[in-house]
């Protein structure tokens, strides 16, 4: 039997990166007592959700992989507590910037950097002003716990939504997805909640590709923006592991068993059954 403990976390931040650092820390913590070993933060959790507006001066809170205070704080972590920590952090690459994700393993080695693939434009998501469409490709990790060995996918956000995004990642191998997110009130519409439909996309991803899904979002009112929080663990049939609600601070885990997941995954055959001959119109742009 292979066995692996996921982990959410769920909390608000503010533009105290040190005092955010420290109240991720603090749950990482609290998870790794009830025995995760694959702990997942917010997205972006180094700060306040910045892309609500378009304002140049905050690209001077963008570092390298090696020198961004979130990076750093969770490899130290990371290596302490023995567990994995998909770190989500705003990234300088020379001239470029990207909204990436570190895979922090339980030795505190950056195991690579994921830069987000989908990108959103819209009110109070005003991500394409500050980064880069990703160019590092869908990217899947090893993990290995006493209990054996594993694979994991992580999306960012906005690639949850996309169906693609989960399927390349289990073609890749992956055994379990997750996704750290920052989503919440629309501006532009104030009588559109989202929240339903951000967990029914995922928790399709979960159904169609028979793997489980661990989901973490902010929550919190951030200058007028509210998050809606509502993270989960959904198991390989869509059901709910663990949640929290749209103003819970505080952490999630559940422990799920791949070798039953893998049976499960066989059985439908959703994977036998495909026809890759016949998608080629979902890679042509027209």
């Amino acid at each position: 039997m292979t066995e692996i403990t996921v982990a959410a976390l769920q909390l608000g931040f503010t533009s105290n990166i040190d005092r955010n650092i420290a109240n991720v820390s603090r749950l990482v913590h609290e998870a790794a007592a009830k025995g995760a070993q694959v702990i997942l933060p917010p997205e972006l959790f180094e700060g306040e959700y910045f892309c609500r507006v378009e304002d140049e001066g905050l690209f001077a809170n963008a570092a390298p992989v090696t020198e961004h205070k979130a990076v750093l704080a969770m490899q130290a972590l990371a290596e302490a507590l023995k567990v994995t920590i998909p770190t989500s952090f705003f990234e300088a690459d020379g001239p470029h910037h990207y909204n990436s994700l570190a895979m922090i393993g339980p030795d505190g080695n950056v195991q690579g950097v994921y830069r987000k693939s989908h990108i959103p434009d819209g009110p109070g998501y005003e991500e394409k002003f500050y980064f880069r469409p990703g160019n590092t490709g869908f990217k899947v990790w090893p993990h290995a716990s006493e209990a054996g060995r594993t694979t994991l996918g992580v999306g960012v956000c906005w690639d949850q939504w996309y169906p693609e995004t989960a399927r390349a990642m289990m073609l890749m191998g992956a055994e379990v997805l997750f996704y750290p997110t920052a989503i919440g009130s629309e501006p532009h519409d104030t009588s559109l909640d989202t929240a339903r439909l951000w967990r029914r996309a995922m928790v399709g991803h979960a159904v169609s590709n028979v793997v489980p899904i661990v989901a973490a979002n902010r929550v919190g009112v951030e200058h007028g923006q509210t998050f809606y929080g509502t993270s989960f663990i959904a198991d390989e049939r869509g059901d709910i592991l663990a949640e929290l609600g749209r103003d819970d601070e505080g952490v999630i885990t559940a422990t799920i068993d791949l070798d039953i997941v893998k049976r499960h995954r066989a059985a439908f055959g959703f994977f036998r059954d495909r026809r890759p001959d016949l998608y080629g119109r979902l890679v042509q742009d027209i």
